[in-house]
């Protein structure tokens, strides 16, 4: 082979190299070879402990929490088919138990063009004055890093009480405050009324503050669901208020 010949031709193999190296890595959002798995149900509490139940039953990843306008929210997650199956088993079957009306499907390597309607930004409501489309605060920390520090800040059980409406909320809040030592992380709307105070603290404590505030609740107002989850998941804590 010509000197010229050979010369081109390991030019053109260390630029092929290093056009490989510079193009760039996939959007960890989108992994078109992961399974999307949806599950919408109504009400938040329904939807927050399904969501906990899928990650401790799969390796799935929390994509985001879309609010439907018509009293529930839609989970997205990913991962592989067989996962991504367990969990929206795991999940339909509590979120069921909670009463809420869950409808799950899953999607196979989405299309690219229908992801820009499936993986949305970050959306804020004003006429309920929050976000409707939620994503979860992941921290450009490495996984053992990110783990440890979800575990070292991580509380020992989340409580929910949903209403339909304020004036039960309210009440329920403050006796559970009052029955129990535990901290208020925050209140969600979802619209239509449906109303929900989220609480942490010990086990023991938590279960006797939404006890205490479900009786109110029910004396006031209609109760759309009310629970407690014990050590809750990575994706469940990164995705309620801080």
């Amino acid at each position: 082979m010509p000197a010229s010949t050979a010369e081109c031709s390991a030019d053109s193999v260390f630029l092929v190299a290093l056009a490989c190296c510079l193009l760039p890595e996939p959007s960890p959002e989108l992994r078109p070879m992961d399974t999307l798995g949806m599950l919408e149900t109504t009400g938040l509490t329904p939807a927050v402990a399904a969501l906990d139940a899928m990650e401790k039953a799969a390796g799935i990843r929390l994509l985001q929490a879309e609010v439907n306008d018509f009293l529930g929210i839609c989970l997205k997650v990913q991962g592989s088919t067989d996962e991504v199956a367990l969990a929206l088993q795991a999940g339909q079957e509590l979120a069921t138990m909670l009463g809420g009306q869950p409808v799950t499907a899953s999607i196979n390597r989405p299309d690219k063009d229908a992801w820009q309607v499936i993986d949305v930004p970050r959306e804020h409501n004003p006429l309920i004055q929050q976000d409707v489309v939620w994503i979860p605060q992941f921290e450009a920390t490495s996984q053992s890093e990110e783990e440890s520090n979800v575990a070292k800040h991580a509380p020992d059980a989340l409580g929910l009480i949903e209403t339909q409406g304020f004036t039960a909320v309210f009440q329920a809040i403050d006796t559970a405050c009052k029955a129990a030592q535990v901290e208020v992380i925050g209140k969600e709307k979802l619209g239509g009324g449906y109303v929900t105070v989220v609480i942490q603290g010990d086990v023991a404590a938590v279960r006797a503050a939404v006890d205490a505030g479900q009786q109110q609740v029910e004396e006031l107002g209609k109760l759309i669901a009310a629970h407690v989850i014990p050590r809750p998941s990575e994706n469940v804590l990164k995705l309620l208020p801080s």
